[in-house]
């Protein structure tokens, strides 16, 4: 980390935020598998997605992530979609809502998007919550 970044207001709050939304256990994994050629992008996302956006008061934790997920959902990125659906064990966004943002998805960015996306959480789902069907 730079001494810039380790000054900064902004990654200091990202990284509480960051922490909040996907867990220490996964952060942590994340900044020891960093090395200096992907220090630079650590400190980017901590403060610019973390820091800037993630930690804005407008919207609850619980709003970005279901956005966060339909956007990932329509854009195919489905390591950080699965990624977000595990972090609403932090944020507050339930099944229904998972499942609500996802049927946007078919409707705005097309069902094989969101047909793919719905396996894609109903995987981590039943992960999470192995008594639970998905």
């Amino acid at each position: 980390m730079s001494d810039a970044t380790a000054l900064s207001k902004r990654y200091r709050e990202g990284m509480a935020t960051r922490r909040a939304v996907l867990g220490d256990n996964h952060v942590n994994r994340a900044q020891s598998a960093s090395t200096d050629f992907d220090q630079p992008f650590q400190e980017l996302i901590t403060e610019a997605a973390w820091g800037h956006v993630w930690s804005r008061p407008t919207w609850t934790k619980r709003e970005r992530s279901i956005v966060t997920i339909a956007l990932l959902a329509a854009l195919g990125q489905d390591e950080e979609m699965a990624m977000h659906v595990r972090a609403t064990a932090n944020t507050g966004a339930s099944r229904e809502d998972i499942c609500e943002a996802l049927l946007h998805v078919a409707i705005y960015a097309g069902v094989p998007a969101a047909n793919h996306a719905i396996k894609i959480a109903k995987d981590v789902l039943a992960d999470m919550d192995p008594g639970r069907a998905a």
